[in-house]
């Protein structure tokens, strides 16, 4: 099969491209190139570490240094520049320890209205091209472009190309993009080519691609999962290539069936732009740490007013009561 490549700068999409080369039109380096790519409409697109973004497009004096968004020494990180990363930074790190990896960092309090505002935009960019978006959160979305190759005169890829073309120029902030034939795998394409990426995995590709891939790649395997199945001397999507769904489902329960065709790049599920909320939560930050248990419910209770206020405004009910608590070594105890 004969690769075709397109240029994500001029748009012009040709075959035959020469590796390592730029293209032929505008002499841009920035080409995608796949055998699989005019033939793949499942995306997902990411905005790259988007609150910090959004802090260095607002303030360009800003714009080269670490920039991390967060709360006060005791909150966490929400956000962290790719400049603040290479110091070691990450989101849901506790302040005090990203301040000592990089401690000349601009922080900046979160500013959520103007996040949201910007995502509304970016959420309406998708819009003009397709009506199958499916939000993830404010920032990232899956969008099915299946069908609409005659319509924008031109593939899938090319699509994605003007929407994050459109993003940068009109919202001011650069995304990632992942293309392949499921949710699944254009979400574990977004991330391989961060920031400012495009990446696709193509049918033909995927068991071997998966084979090598941490179990953890496969979407709903986290941490405790994760345990189980090393113990169980499973490391990697290719051990699950190599057992029965049976067995699977026999030892890990419905999940089973997840890792079973996750493994091997199998994912029915269906861009739903209707997707109803998951959960629907509110939490705090204390100055000092708070020992009194009297203490902690009449803080806990204001929290369940807001919750129940938020359910009220969505028409929803919950079925299920989770409890989070942070203890002050920063370790998370949970209870549902």
């Amino acid at each position: 099969m004969t690769a075709v490549a397109l240029c994500r700068d001029c748009l012009l999409e040709y075959t035959d491209p020469i590796a390592g080369g730029r293209c032929p039109e505008c002499g841009s380096p920035r080409l995608i190139a796949h055998r699989e790519l005019n033939r793949l409409d499942i995306a997902h697109i990411d905005c790259d570490a988007f609150y910090a973004s959004i802090e260095k497009r607002d303030d360009p004096s800003i714009k080269d240094r670490p920039v991390i968004v967060g709360g006060g020494h005791r909150g966490v990180v929400s956000a962290a520049c790719y400049v603040a990363r290479l110091y070691g930074v990450r989101s849901a790190m506790p302040m005090f320890q990203a301040l000592k990896a990089c401690p000349d960092a601009v922080v900046i309090r979160p500013a959520m209205a103007k996040y949201s505002a910007a995502g509304q935009q970016i959420r309406a960019i998708m819009r003009d091209y397709t009506p199958l978006v499916e939000p993830l959160s404010i920032d990232e979305a899956f969008l099915d472009l299946s069908g609409t190759q005659s319509l924008h005169k031109g593939s899938a890829a090319r699509t994605l190309a003007r929407i994050v073309k459109r993003i940068e120029s009109e919202v001011g902030v650069t995304a990632s993009v992942g293309l392949s034939y499921n949710k699944f795998l254009a979400k574990v394409a977004s991330d391989l080519d961060k920031p400012r990426g495009f990446a696709a995995i193509g049918m033909a590709e995927a068991p071997e691609f998966l084979a090598t891939r941490p179990v953890g790649v496969i979407w709903g395997v986290g941490k405790a999962l994760q345990g189980k199945l090393r113990r169980d001397g499973i490391t990697t999507a290719g051990n699950l290539q190599r057992m029965e769904e049976a067995a699977l489902v026999a030892r890990y329960g419905s999940i089973g069936r997840r890792l079973y065709h996750f493994s091997r790049g199998r994912d029915d599920r269906p861009v739903s732009p209707s997707t109803a909320p998951k959960s629907v939560s509110a939490e705090t930050t204390f100055a000092d740490d708070i020992y009194n248990l009297d203490a902690l419910c009449r803080r806990l209770w204001p929290l369940c007013e807001t919750v129940s206020r938020r359910l009220k405004a969505k028409n929803l009910a919950g079925r299920t009561l989770t409890l989070k608590l942070k203890r002050a070594d920063f370790r998370q105890i949970t209870r549902s």
